[in-house]
């Protein structure tokens, strides 16, 4: 692929690759987060939500740049500055990340499933690992455009399921507004946060798109062709972004506005049933099949972004089956032993935290490096709101590994 853009194609056509990295910003561990957050605080952490879809819209982007103008996925750049010792090591730590991603994503899926049909939790999972491995299957039979198009409408799924709450119950506009004001209120609401921007900045997702830009729109050269694929880059995270965004915001403002000071909502188990109770049966409907929806797509989304890991810095392709049972093993033996769900959701998170400095400050020094971007090399103040961003979410990162286990 060259890359070029002819100046009367839709652009709207170039769209898609933002759209399957945002899945994992509405995934089930951000319905845990995001549902405790407004049940527990009301309106308190709304400008986290915020700070992070904002944070989110840099990341992704520079990801998906560094894909376009080098060719390389983030793992196939990094690995190319590392010793063979030194590649293996990271790509354990990638692992595990990946490992933790899938399962909060079938358990997500297996307690949807649970909520709609009574299964166990067990076969749930199963079910859930075998649709995604379906759509991967998809993705590799008819292309990325159409692994685009399902995981989009996926996602156009998850965003009725759980915008729709917020018709049922409007929140108070000047509550929620307050809520745009940085404060905590206690170490809880401290580590509450954490957990939000933790479920939002994903490791994966960030390997993810570097690979889904390249993929998707070649590796054009220097010039207009390039330029014109970064401005319709940019237009596709922000959109994207922005759904991914309003859905996390919704489950907030409806847990703040029906579900602040019930008892169990700490659960998603435990949230549903309350929705069910001051919203009815339709608007709990929707959220279960809105958390279906992300577990499924979610969980595709992250095995894909193994997959491209595994690839970019061990530099061999693994069979598909053999990448998804490699991933699925730990979520379904956790959901076996009967480990509490949510409890495995919260375990999940502290080992995403571990990754997140590994993925993000690579990521900005490969993007402010002149001799491998050139003049596509990031702005001074682009760079330096990477190195803010990377060192924020790493330090809350750590603060939320803290509380988690010792707070």
């Amino acid at each position: 692929m060259t890359g070029d853009v002819r100046p009367q194609a839709k652009r709207w056509l170039l769209l898609g690759p933002a759209f399957v990295a945002a899945i994992a910003y509405v995934d089930p561990g951000n319905v845990a987060a995001n549902v405790s957050a407004g049940a527990q605080f009301g309106f308190l952490l709304v400008w986290v939500i915020v700070a992070a879809n904002l944070m989110a819209c840099l990341v992704q982007y520079l990801s998906a740049k560094l894909g376009l103008v080098t060719g390389r996925s983030l793992p196939e750049a990094v690995g190319s500055r590392m010793s063979r010792r030194t590649r293996l090591a990271y790509w354990v730590q990638a692992e595990l990340v990946a490992m933790a991603t899938d399962l909060a994503e079938v358990v997500g899926g297996a307690i949807a499933l649970y909520l709609l049909f009574d299964l166990p939790l067990l076969v749930g999972g199963i079910i859930t690992g075998a649709v995604s491995l379906i759509l991967l299957m998809v993705k590799d039979l008819r292309g990325q455009r159409v692994f685009e198009r399902v995981i989009t409408g996926l996602l156009m799924v998850i965003a009725i399921g759980f915008l729709t709450s917020l018709f049922a119950a409007s929140p108070p506009v000047g509550a929620a507004a307050e809520g745009l004001i940085p404060r905590f209120d206690g170490a809880e609401s401290v580590l509450l946060a954490a957990a939000m921007l933790g479920a939002t900045v994903m490791p994966h997702a960030v390997y993810l798109h570097s690979g889904l830009a390249r993929d998707r729109h070649g590796h054009p050269g220097p010039g207009e062709p390039r330029r014109a694929l970064l401005r319709i880059t940019r237009w596709d995270v922000g959109i994207a972004m922005l759904v991914a965004g309003a859905v996390n915001l919704s489950m907030l403002l409806v847990a703040a506005t029906n579900l602040q000071g019930m008892a169990d909502t700490d659960s998603i188990e435990g949230a549903h049933a309350a929705v069910q109770n001051t919203l009815g049966d339709t608007v709990a409907l929707l959220f279960a099949i809105g958390l279906l929806a992300s577990g499924l797509a979610s969980s595709s989304v992250g095995a894909y972004a193994g997959a491209m890991i595994m690839q970019g810095l061990l530099r061999r392709s693994v069979p598909l089956l053999a990448r998804r049972l490699i991933t699925l093993l730990p979520a379904l033996v956790i959901l076996a032993v009967g480990i509490h769900p949510s409890r495995a959701l919260v375990l999940s998170q502290v080992v995403l935290s571990f990754g997140i400095p590994f993925a993000l400050i690579p990521l900005v020094r490969l993007t402010a490096d002149r001799a491998l971007m050139g003049a596509d090399v990031n702005h001074r103040v682009t760079t330096a709101a990477g190195w803010v961003v990377a060192g924020l979410i790493s330090l809350l990162n750590v603060v939320l590994i803290y509380l988690t286990l010792w707070g």
